[in-house]
């Protein structure tokens, strides 16, 4: 409690020097150790949530970069001064104040060992700084270091020796409980549980990070990770404890995060959980289904199970007057593809048709001109939110026709009249256009189940939805 008196202390005469014309020498009279105790302080309590606290931070930051810089080596026989200026490394300083004040310091080789393995760190050198720190273990060293050493560590661990990395993680939380280190390894331990396929470490470690740091300015960072882990351990972790830890967040990040997890679970064909997520979000704690972005993602995430009838319906109820501009888009995006989800296996069956009406002894040039008439023809990609449509149109007699290397290898096909008119008869994409001339008609056919083209072409839609829905919803 002293502690923290003397350094809430110390913060009021920081900001009264900030804004005082003896502010450089308020700032001198400080140690940097003193100073960067404030930091922690004030990220502790942005760690907690408070983000009125942000703009304390960035002032402190630049009153230690400007007090680093000027510290001799007097300042730095005070190991806890030097201690402070490896802290405000691994805190995000700046590399080159961490560089300059290391080289004036008299210190222990391993003090001086973790300067250089901080400056390596902070320029985007992982492999020099893993090289330099993975003799030193954080729990050797003083506290105060050793939470960051060990978080740092653990970081830069994180692809090639996750379980070790994992370990470190526990080691940084264990030195320093409640603080903005504990809030960055829990965070930091979720996305690598998942990759790891540890779905017990995973739901432990979102569970203390929800019950902790919910309201942290990370968060965000913290539900990319949980989402995208649901979606990879969705085998290994049961409804019932997703269900637990949502319940721990408020009503509107609950079903933002139940949102976005049915939206992927669409993409990737997790019927199962799509249904699950989308249930959660459309019913809710509040019991607000009125709500048009819930009816939105709802509907996508149905949009490869339930029928297109039922998906078009739902969507044609949404009030786009509240929706946002990009919710608006993606409304339009989603409709497009209900509306387009039937349209290759539309087209195959005409194909189809047409040899069977030559079989009945029914004139060819007319199939081919039936194939050849615009209100017959696939309707075009929606531009931005449409892929390129399957080849199905390859297998039109007309497209044959047009190619003369094919009439000499198809004498059953009759010459085309006019083929200049034939590229108007199967409006394709550009990037398409060379498969649809290189195909047989039969063989087009038989290599590819118009179904599953129509499958694969909706799932290629949908990721692109995705796309324009980018992060949360806000």
């Amino acid at each position: 409690m002293k502690g923290r008196s003397v350094i809430g202390g110390a913060i009021a005469l920081l900001l009264l020097a900030a804004g005082s014309p003896s502010a450089a020498a308020a700032q001198e009279a400080l140690q940097p150790y003193q100073l960067v105790r404030s930091l922690q302080l004030i990220q502790d309590r942005i760690a907690g949530g408070d983000h009125a606290a942000l703009p304390m931070q960035a002032k402190l930051l630049e009153m230690i970069d400007a007090r680093m810089r000027d510290a001799n080596a007097e300042d730095f026989k005070e190991p806890k001064n030097f201690r402070a200026l490896l802290v405000y490394g691994m805190s995000g300083g700046n590399p080159v104040t961490v560089a300059a004040a290391a080289s004036r310091a008299m210190t222990d080789p391993q003090s001086l060992a973790i300067a250089k393995g901080v400056v390596a760190y902070l320029n985007g050198r992982p492999a020099e700084a893993i090289e330099t720190l993975k003799p030193i273990d954080p729990m050797s060293v003083p506290a105060d270091i050793g939470a960051f050493l060990a978080l740092v560590k653990g970081s830069l661990l994180a692809a090639d020796d996750p379980a070790t990395a994992l370990r470190l993680l526990d080691e940084a939380r264990l030195l320093s409980p409640g603080t903005l280190v504990e809030e960055a390894a829990l965070r930091r331990s979720v996305g690598i549980a998942a990759a790891q396929g540890d779905a017990a470490r995973f739901a432990l470690a979102s569970t203390q990070y929800v019950a902790s740091y919910l309201y942290s300015p990370y968060a965000s960072q913290f539900a990319d990770a949980f989402v995208s882990g649901i979606i990879t351990l969705h085998m290994a972790i049961s409804q019932d404890k997703i269900a637990d830890i949502t319940s721990m967040m408020d009503p509107e990040r609950e079903r933002v995060i139940y949102l976005r997890i049915a939206r992927h679970a669409a993409i990737d064909g997790m019927t199962e959980l799509s249904a699950f997520a989308s249930a959660k979000a459309e019913l809710g704690r509040n019991g607000n289904q009125d709500d048009p972005r819930t009816q939105l993602y709802s509907g996508l995430s149905t949009m490869t199970s339930a029928s297109v009838d039922e998906v078009r319906a739902k969507l044609g109820k949404i009030d786009r007057g509240k929706l946002s501009q990009s919710d608006r888009d993606l409304l339009d995006a989603a409709q497009a593809v209900a509306g387009e989800v039937v349209a290759p296996v539309k087209a195959a069956v005409k194909a189809d048709a047409a040899p069977a009406t030559a079989a009945k002894g029914e004139d060819a040039k007319s199939a081919a001109e039936a194939s050849a008439d615009p209100a017959n023809a696939d309707l075009p990609p929606v531009e931005g939110a449409m892929p390129d449509q399957p080849p199905v149109a390859s297998s039109d007699p007309a497209v044959a026709a047009s190619d003369p290397a094919k009439d000499a290898s198809a004498a059953s096909q009759p010459p085309a009249p006019q083929p200049a008119e034939t590229p108007a008869a199967a409006p394709t994409p550009s990037g398409a256009a060379p498969v649809v001339r290189a195909s047989a008609p039969v063989a087009t056919t038989d290599a590819q189940d118009p179904i599953d083209a129509a499958v694969t072409s909706t799932r290629r839609q949908l990721d692109q939805i995705d796309q324009l829905l980018g992060a949360a919803p806000k």
